[in-house]
């Protein structure tokens, strides 16, 4: 089985754990495939498309040129590339911020302090286009993969990297000096996208997944005549679902909610005297 022209490209990263992500994400908005032991490319069931297995850090390049019509990476990715696409969602994973980082016991305290010092990173663009908005031109020492020890090796005064928790910093008694960006996993689709319909038809399942997973979905019992205050802390999407139970004084809600807000809504309800509060997931929605 070869790659089709007339199908729709999908560019997913081939191994990692954003490999995971994509893929997981994918099936879940009901893009079937299997890809086989080491293959480069997967067709798609019931939607005329293929999964491209690439280097992550070649797809925001491979989407800008044609190669693939549409692509999930991190937005740094598609940054520091400059690669000219459409990001048509972000996907509520993979989320990471981009700073530059100093010795805990460094002078330095604001970037335009590191003029004319050296600083190791991935992101030579990022980081160059960000220090000269500060007049800092610095030698720039590109390296692929970690960065976080070339400070103790005397390679650089400072280092530009992604950071999650900052546990890495802190055993590599690093600070924060400044952050750069925030990022987060998107879906790229190229400017000379071949099928713009397949395209909306599988960002329109992605956005049902995204959307979903920050939703939760509450059902409780509630004194009729307090539904009125309840409304008010669940309102639903449009509105909530009310259903009579056999008690008349008495009705069911459904409502959906923020996942974040789950726990202090549970609480008004429980005040207002809701009873069988029940919190379900909710895997997939169109809204």
């Amino acid at each position: 089985m070869s790659l089709s022209d007339n199908l729709l490209r999908i560019g997913v990263p081939s191994k990692g754990r954003l490999s995971e992500l994509a893929t997981d994400l994918l099936l879940q908005a009901g893009l079937t495939f299997r890809r086989q032991e080491r293959a480069l490319f997967a067709r798609v069931s019931g939607i005329p498309a293929d999964i491209t297995f690439l280097r992550t850090d070649d797809i925001p390049t491979l989407c800008a040129e044609g190669a693939i019509d549409l692509g999930i990476s991190g937005s740094d990715l598609v940054e520091e590339a400059g690669a000219q696409v459409d990001i048509r969602m972000k996907l509520g994973v993979g989320r990471c911020k981009l700073a530059i980082c100093v010795p805990t016991s460094s002078p330095y305290q604001k970037p335009s302090d590191l003029g004319g010092k050296r600083v190791a990173t991935s992101f030579p663009r990022t980081t160059e286009r960000f220090l000269k908005q500060h007049n800092a031109p610095v030698h720039l020492v590109n390296l692929n993969g970690s960065v976080e020890i070339m400070i103790s090796l005397g390679v650089a005064d400072a280092i530009v990297d992604l950071v999650e928790t900052g546990s890495t910093l802190a055993a590599n008694q690093l600070r924060i000096l400044e952050l750069i960006g925030q990022y987060e996993t998107v879906l790229i689709q190229s400017p000379n996208c071949r099928d713009i319909g397949t395209a909306d038809r599988i960002v329109r399942r992605l956005e049902g997944v995204v959307i979903a997973r920050d939703y939760s979905l509450l059902e409780y019992n509630l004194p009729r005549e307090k539904l009125a205050a309840a409304e008010a802390v669940t309102p639903g999407f449009t509105s909530p679902t009310v259903t009579s139970l056999e008690d008349p004084e008495w009705c069911a809600v459904r409502a959906m909610v923020k996942s974040s807000e789950v726990i202090p809504i549970m609480e008004k309800l429980e005040q207002l005297g809701a009873l069988a509060i029940l919190e379900f997931s909710i895997n997939n929605c169109r809204l």
